[in-house]
């Protein structure tokens, strides 16, 4: 058995939770892989997955592991593309996932940067408001903004936005400014009605306020472009209003409410021997946020 292929083809069911689904990534037959995992075991002593008609998890030894396999594999990696200089220069395509309105905004700017900057590189996408599976997807980075689970990935911290409450200031000239959260009540609300979108708005110390909006949103930006018209209120993260802050034509209130911020991360799979094309934009990527004052 080719240990360095079984390890191989464990970390793949691993990620996946699945025997086909991992067999279909590396172009491989399902029969090839499940026989390659119980020839592990055998060879180990010990079992690595749990088995059930529905699904695939790890045992606890399993778990163990995956770590050392992880480790293992991205040592031979980084040996093998140091010996080639694979990793010297950045080539090949690039695929860049982020909320669809971040990565509209502040993501993509970068990465045509890193595509003046790499005349052999190339990019892709993927800018939506929805859970991504980076290895199921083939994306190599993501900008996750939120707390991290624990995973295998690296991620980098390049700043923090915050939910905030904004609206036009000829808006607050007609109908005042909510001095506390229980003011919203007698505002007019637009609100988007993303996946994660909630009528409940919660605000520090736990303290929430249901909300009734009278005008529902399918995007965000349709619900900022109510409130920048002075039509009403709207509850977003702030990096969403950024441009409209500088600019005079929105401006927060009810801030001594807000709940803490959210850290923003780089989010990337392969940690330290990342390829050339995933270093280098890193490396571009977190200075610029970093010191980008509205993502802070």
């Amino acid at each position: 058995m080719d240990r360095w292929q079984a390890m191989r083809i464990f970390v793949k069911v691993a990620e996946t939770e699945s025997f086909a689904e991992a067999a279909r990534h590396m172009n491989m037959s399902a029969p090839v892989v499940t026989r390659t995992i119980a020839s592990l075991e055998d060879l180990i002593g010990a079992r690595l997955f749990v088995r059930t008609t529905r699904s695939v998890k790890m045992t606890e030894a399993g778990s163990r592991y995956l770590g050392d396999c992880r480790r293992i594999l991205a040592d031979i990696a980084e040996a093998e593309a140091t010996a080639g200089g694979a990793y010297a220069t950045p080539t090949g395509t690039l695929s860049v996932t982020a909320p669809a309105l971040f990565g509209q905004m502040y993501v993509l700017p970068i990465v045509i940067g890193y595509l003046d900057a790499y005349s052999d590189a190339r990019a892709r996408t993927l800018f939506v408001d929805r859970p991504i599976n980076m290895i199921e997807d083939g994306m190599d980075v993501a900008v996750r903004i939120g707390h991290l689970p624990d995973s295998g990935f690296t991620a980098v911290k390049v700043g923090a936005v915050r939910h905030v409450i904004c609206g036009a200031p000829d808006y607050f000239e007609r109908h005042g400014v909510p001095a506390t959260p229980a003011d919203l009540r007698d505002h007019r609300i637009a609100a988007a009605t993303s996946a994660w979108a909630s009528p409940e708005w919660r605000f520090a110390d736990d303290h929430k306020v249901t909300t009734t909006p009278t005008l529902q949103c399918n995007t965000n930006e349709a619900a900022i472009t109510a409130a920048r018209r002075g039509w009403g209120l709207t509850r977003v993260l702030h990096y969403q209003i950024g441009p409209a802050l500088v600019a005079g034509e929105l401006q927060i209130v009810l801030g001594d409410f807000e709940e803490p911020p959210l850290p923003i991360h780089l989010l990337y799979p392969e940690g330290r021997s990342a390829p050339a094309k995933v270093r280098a934009f890193i490396d571009m990527a977190v200075p610029i946020l970093r010191d980008n004052r509205l993502l802070n």
